[in-house]
Order: structure tokens, then sequence, then C-alpha cells
């Protein structure tokens, strides 16, 4: 799943691809790379971030969904939207997109209502305030618990594909992120399909500074390195989210991505029983 952010904001691309030209001509690079999937989101949700109001998302996202659904180089591409507002979801679905990846884990009467895929993503809180000390009793069965219950709850409301993601870095320390890409075969293993997102993700900067800072970084150093000198921690975390039963994987690298799975699964890695491209 290609990430496109349609945004000023986003934490590692805000601002690049604004406006349908710049986000079509990245859409059909990562469709190039290898993309199943182009999720296309107008609200940034990273730590901190201000709400935006449907009309704006809307506004953003429209467009650029409307001219990947009928250019002919993208016709084998799966559109998603990226988004936590019904009115968004709607307006997405009818210009295009089949699925809908949902941090609010709300969205399922609209998946059912239009027949449409859904992803339930976990997230403590909300963007403005998920990363203020995120406290669990025990992460891993907390947000299974919660996935199943919403998961459950779509199914039975007769939504047609589930997926579910544990919403890595969406109101978890570190140490949780971890707790759940160890346990990703747990939850995997309650039957739904898995999505996972670590791509660039400020835990993978901290992990890669302290590596850094044992390697001679001088005391008082950054305690994250930037979001490009992450794609190391990127690949090898969606490589163990595979391992672990990770049916898809979303990410802004999606060249790296597609090379470093393919190599995983020629070594003799058995490839994952679902997919997120269209029947």
């Amino acid at each position: 799943m290609g990430i496109l952010n349609i945004t000023p904001d986003s934490f590692s691309d805000g601002g690049l691809h604004q406006g349908v030209d710049r986000a079509l001509r990245r859409a059909l690079t990562m469709a190039s790379e290898g993309a199943a999937v182009i999720d296309v989101g107008g609200e940034s949700t990273r730590p901190g971030a201000a709400a935006v109001d449907p009309v704006s998302e809307t506004a953003r996202v429209l467009p650029v969904i409307e001219a990947m659904a009928g250019h002919p180089e993208l016709s084998g591409v799966r559109i998603s939207v990226d988004t936590r507002n019904e009115s968004t979801a709607r307006a997405a679905v009818a210009a295009g997109a089949t699925l809908i990846n949902d941090v609010s884990a709300s969205l399922w009467p609209v998946a059912a209502e239009t027949g449409v895929g859904w992803v339930a993503m976990h997230m403590s809180g909300d963007p403005r305030t998920m990363q203020r000390e995120p406290s669990y009793d025990d992460v891993v069965s907390e947000v299974r618990e919660f996935l199943v219950e919403r998961a459950t709850t779509a199914e039975r409301a007769g939504v047609p594909e589930i997926w579910v993601d544990p919403g890595i870095g969406f109101g978890k320390t570190t140490e949780h992120n971890l707790a759940l890409l160890r346990n990703i075969d747990t939850l995997a293993a309650e039957g739904f399909p898995v999505l996972v997102g670590t791509s660039r993700k400020r835990f993978l900067g901290e992990l890669t500074a302290l590596s850094d800072r044992s390697g001679g970084l001088p005391q008082g150093a950054e305690a994250t390195t930037d979001v490009h000198d992450r794609i190391e921690g990127s690949l090898v975390s969606a490589l163990w989210a595979i391992i672990g039963g990770a049916r898809a994987i979303r990410a802004h690298d999606v060249g790296a991505t597609v090379v470093a799975t393919e190599t995983l699964f020629r070594g003799g890695r058995q490839g994952p029983s679902g997919h997120l491209r269209a029947p």
C-alpha cells in the first residue's frame, strides 16, 4: 500500500504531492514500483496534528481520486482513502475508491452501505493528544481485543472485506510499538487480515539514534534521526511484520519495500495468503 498524502503538514512528505498533477505523478511512480493499492489522504494524523474539516479534506482528495480512477496506467491499482470522516469516505467511494482506511475504526456503516473494503486501525485518543503519555496494562491484549470487537461488529453489519491495523505509532511509546510488532502473530491468528504501517515513524528514528550514539554520536545529540534516515528500519520492521503474518504493508518507499518483500519470499518464506489487490 503506497502512501499518497495530499497534505501540507504530514510528518514525512507534507506539501510534496499537493495538486492533482504532482499527486498523479507520484501515484504513477508508486504503481510502476509495484504498489497494489494507493492510499490517498487529505488530513495529517501525525502526533499533535490539528483536525481538518471534512469539506477541506474532501476538496484535497477528491480531484486526485477522480484523476487516478480515470487514468489508464492505474487501472490495475486499487484506490484507498485514508480518512476518519464519513462525508469524505462517501465522496471518495463515489469517485472510485474501493477501500476505506479508517484511523478512527468507526466507519464500518459506510463500508457496509457502499460495499467496499474497510481497515480498522487502533488509535488511543486522537492525533492531537495520542502521544501524551500513552499507557496500557497490556498493549498487545488491549489492541487485539479492540480490533477484534470492531472487526466482528463490521462483519455482522455486512462489510464485505475487513482488515485490522494495530496502529503503530498512534498513541504508543516505542516499547508499545515493539511489543505489538513482536506479537503480530497473535493478531493475525484472530483470522482478520492484518495491515501494518511502520514506514519512517518516529520510534524507528529513536532506535536509529540510539544505535548511532552507541557508535560514537556525541552526548546530547538528537533523540531521533531524520525521517529520511529511517528506511532500513522501515524495511526490517515491514519484513518482520510479514513473517509474523501481516498480509499488507503501508509504505512511503514502495520500490524498496517491494524488492525487500520479494527477496524475503525468494529466500524460502511463504507468501501471504491474502492481499489488497482488487479481485
